[in-house]
């Protein structure tokens, strides 16, 4: 019977001699609207083979419907806004760092027209891209020198290639992490032609094991910080400092890969203490790799900087050029790094920095104001209420830091808490929550302007069931 069913479904030609059906090609062009109905046919076949053969029925006019929505998909972008109430704020699939408002200004200032990338103004002669960053990044981390690739794991590719290809680099074992992706040190240290050379044991490594390792083939000493996970107990490492002194007495230059990297101490505001990048240049360490998109809150980018000549080095490496970036990060990452020359105003400005440190007080206002528009919806299915919570930091940075934060709660009649949540993240303005203790919830440290009236928006006009 379902044979004889899929038999039965008009072709695509005759669909197009309907005349409702037809008129669709008066507003889009002929491709979208055959490959429309395709789709649409596509979904009847699998409705046929899923469902009961004996209740199926054909409809016309349920099937325009669905042509007409698929119409309409075809002129959505497929990325597009959605409303982080996860409550993790790097979190790496929704694009980690939301940008600050002047990033994006010079973005659309610089993309919409020419820019001077390697242009040097001054002089009326090419220029170099990294001009743009590099004075920046040397004010505002000590370094002398900087560079920037498309993201730190490209970073560490290139820095390993530059000072150790077909030569050995000594990492401790308890460093050798994997991140997401499955981007392992060691794989990408294998990909850069450097040879890993192991020490320590899992939980504790010491200054002599890295003496101990070294040989006429040592060519770097590379120390990982351990963002994405953490060991308590019987432990210990090697500080930076002592590491470079050790680098220095060896003429072996030393590394530090700095993951989420920050440009501020955040222990003020309740956050654990981080590394900051400018603790590893005052330490000695010769060539430091971080993030732009998480801590730092820029654009997606792998920063570099360290001893001139070392970078000097690493700019005439030709993955350099495979590696670099393009003038829209140059222009949200300047901007973003120009935020920073002022501190104060860097915590104020940029997304992340704000929201890791905004009060409790702060986040139970935004709650009341969003626990007021959802009780005004009709129906008298829902229960809301609000209840403490915590956040997380997320993109791999501070893994055991739990964030105090105010939680909106959603009880649904008739509706399981996964369907809901389904719903909420299907809607034509995304919204993602997460459930906790069989219940929606949405962690207001992570919503940004407008999100509330789009959270609000959807219980009081979607059709939910």
């Amino acid at each position: 019977m379902k044979k004889e069913l899929l038999r039965k479904l008009p072709s695509v030609d005759s669909i197009l001699k309907d005349s409702k059906t037809a008129g669709f090609l008066k507003e889009r062009s002929r491709p979208i609207v055959v490959e429309a109905i395709r789709t649409a046919l596509d979904k009847e076949r699998e409705l046929i083979k899923g469902s009961e053969a004996r209740i199926y029925r054909f409809n016309i006019g349920e099937f325009r419907k669905k042509v007409e929505t698929e119409i309409e998909k075809s002129g959505k972008l497929s990325m597009a806004r959605v409303v982080n109430a996860t409550g993790v704020i790097l979190h790496t699939n929704l694009g980690r760092a939301p940008l600050p408002v002047s990033a994006l200004k010079n973005l659309i200032e610089v993309s919409t027209a020419y820019a001077n990338l390697e242009f040097d103004l001054e002089k009326g002669e090419r220029g170099e891209r990294y001009s743009h960053l590099e004075p920046l990044l040397c004010r505002l981390t000590g370094s002398e020198a900087a560079l920037v690739v498309n993201n730190n794991a490209a970073a560490v590719l290139l820095v390993l290639n530059t000072l150790a290809e077909g030569k050995e680099v000594i990492v401790s074992r308890g460093e050798l992490v994997e991140i997401g992706g499955s981007f392992r040190i060691p794989d990408v240290m294998r990909k850069s032609a450097a040879s890993l050379v192991e020490v320590g044991t899992t939980n504790r490594t010491h200054l002599n094991d890295y003496e101990a390792a070294m040989t006429p083939e040592t060519s770097l000493i590379m120390k990982v910080h351990r963002s994405n996970f953490d060991m308590v107990g019987f432990t210990a490492d090697v500080p930076i400092q002592d590491l470079a002194k050790l680098g220095k007495e060896n003429n072996i230059p030393v590394m530090n890969d700095l993951g989420s990297g920050s440009l501020v101490d955040l222990s003020g505001y309740g956050i654990k203490r981080e590394p900051t990048v400018q603790d590893s240049v005052a330490g000695g360490i010769d060539v430091i790799t971080f993030s732009g998109d998480k801590l730092l809150g820029g654009p997606q980018a792998g920063i570099i900087v360290g001893k001139k000549e070392i970078i000097a080095a690493i700019k005439k490496n030709p993955l350099t050029r495979a590696l670099r970036i393009d003038k829209l990060t140059v222009a949200a990452l300047e901007a973003t790094l120009k935020v920073y020359m002022d501190e104060l105003k860097a915590f104020h400005e940029i997304p992340v920095l704000r929201m890791l440190t905004l009060q409790v007080a702060d986040l139970a206002k935004t709650a009341r104001r969003l626990l007021k528009g959802l009780r005004g919806i009709p129906g008298g299915r829902f229960e809301v209420s609000i209840r403490d919570g915590f956040s997380q930091v997320g993109g791999g940075a501070m893994p055991l830091q739990e964030i105090p934060t105010k939680l909106v709660v959603i009880k649904a009649k008739g509706i399981s808490p996964n369907r809901l949540e389904k719903k909420l993240r299907t809607n034509s303005n995304a919204i993602v929550a997460r459930i906790e203790q069989d219940e929606v919830v949405f962690d207001m440290r992570t919503l940004i302007e407008g999100d509330i009236e789009i959270i609000t928006r959807f219980f009081k006009g979607a059709s939910i069931g």
